[in-house]
């Protein structure tokens, strides 16, 4: 983690390319298959290593932030794929590499990634220990804000930066981060369900110190199209919790309890969205989107998603904890269970908060004739026709 901010000008980021950007982000790709052998569900997390190459991170008296995060973060994968037999894991970077913040998130999302997992290493006065977890959220006060601040900043050191690269957003204005907390991220819950196993395991297992889990603006986190994690494992400038940092039985400890956090939380999408390790087969379709009654017009429709199985589910509203308008889509190989029609995107988002209690995992889609497309393509659509009604 870099200590020091640049001053410049305030930037506000562009409000309609921030609210573009995040409902791009509400593809659900925690629903989506990568398949291994005898069809098998493969599980892809990309761990990132924190800053790295010409970017050192904190400095504490004797090692440097960059280096402690890729350990930790190679002993990490290393633990998943020999425990998660069907886990794949993809590195930001492997060794001491520059890596500029933007595209951390972009090898994410390409790589459809179902868990992005951040590691850094903390600063702050030499008393401060402790290790925390964050998730993209409103900063709920000032010493996340600071943390934020701090971890965004190192996109004011790159070669090519410029404040358009990062549309629009000044990692020094706080307008930025009141902007960025407008819009919230679908896969905020199971992000914080990660956060709150990781620091279980912290807490349970290795006996650090828990500083808990906490909110803030960091664009790794904004960015990414799946639940996401920030990961600050100690301060590497409490010269106890820095000697610890840089042992091996302490990489160890730390890299053991955030693989334990991700085997948890996988076993409990399992469990609580009927994904399946084994994927089943199905008879082959003629078409690849059919839709129970009623019917939907031919207009752009947006929906919110509550379930998804294999199987087909009784449409009732003890199967959907009383929600009496659930659509049948058949989509991908499986059944997708969806409330709510909306022509606009943002009525969909709104209706999506109001039964978030209901079902934390459901997440907005659109159809369009019966068929579930991509949501980018259809705010595009709907963008162009509004235009030319204009």
């Amino acid at each position: 983690m870099s200590t020091g901010i640049k001053n410049g000008k305030h930037h506000t980021i562009n409000i309609y390319k921030a609210t573009l950007f995040f409902l791009f982000l509400l593809t659900p790709s925690l629903l989506s298959f990568e398949n291994g052998p005898d069809n098998e569900k493969t599980w892809v997390i990309v761990i990132d290593a924190g800053h790295g190459g010409r970017d050192p991170g904190a400095l504490g008296s004797f090692s440097k932030e960059k280096d402690i995060t890729l350990a930790i973060a190679l002993k990490t994968g290393e633990y998943i794929e020999k425990y998660i037999s069907n886990a794949k894991v993809i590195y930001t970077r492997k060794d001491d590499t520059t890596v500029d913040l933007r595209d951390r998130p972009i090898l994410a999302n390409k790589a459809n990634a179902d868990l992005f997992i951040s590691i850094h290493a903390n600063s702050g006065p030499k008393n401060v220990m402790g290790a925390e977890t964050y998730f993209m959220g409103i900063t709920k006060d000032q010493a996340n804000l600071d943390v934020a601040m701090k971890e965004n900043a190192v996109m004011l050191r790159e070669e090519d930066y410029s404040i358009t690269k990062y549309d629009g957003f000044d990692p020094t204005s706080t307008e930025s981060y009141i902007m960025m907390s407008l819009t919230q991220k679908v896969f905020q819950q199971q992000s914080e369900d990660l956060a709150v196993s990781i620091q279980k395991q912290f807490r349970e297992r290795v006996n650090r110190y828990d500083r808990d889990v906490k909110q803030a603006g960091f664009w790794v986190l904004f960015n990414t199209k799946m639940p996401s994690v920030l990961v600050e494992t100690g301060f590497i400038t409490n010269l106890a919790e820095e000697k610890y940092l840089n042992s091996k039985d302490g990489q160890d400890y730390l890299a053991s309890s955030i693989f334990r956090a991700c085997r948890d939380y996988l076993n409990a999408v399992d469990n609580r969205t009927g994904i399946s390790f084994k994927k089943e087969e199905l008879p082959v379709e003629k078409h690849d989107s059919v839709v129970s009654e009623p019917v939907l017009t031919n207009n752009i429709m947006f929906m919110v998603q509550v379930r998804s199985s294999l199987k087909k589910i009784d449409i009732n509203t003890q199967n959907f904890k009383g929600l009496n308008d659930i659509i049948e889509l058949k989509a991908g190989g499986r059944f997708k269970y969806a409330s709510g029609r909306f022509p606009e995107s943002q009525e969909a988002i709104s209706y999506r908060a109001k039964i978030e209690t209901l079902f934390p995992d459901a997440f907005v889609i659109a159809v369009k004739d019966t068929t579930v497309i991509d949501l980018h393509q259809a705010l595009e659509e709907k963008r162009k026709t509004k235009n030319i009604i204009k």
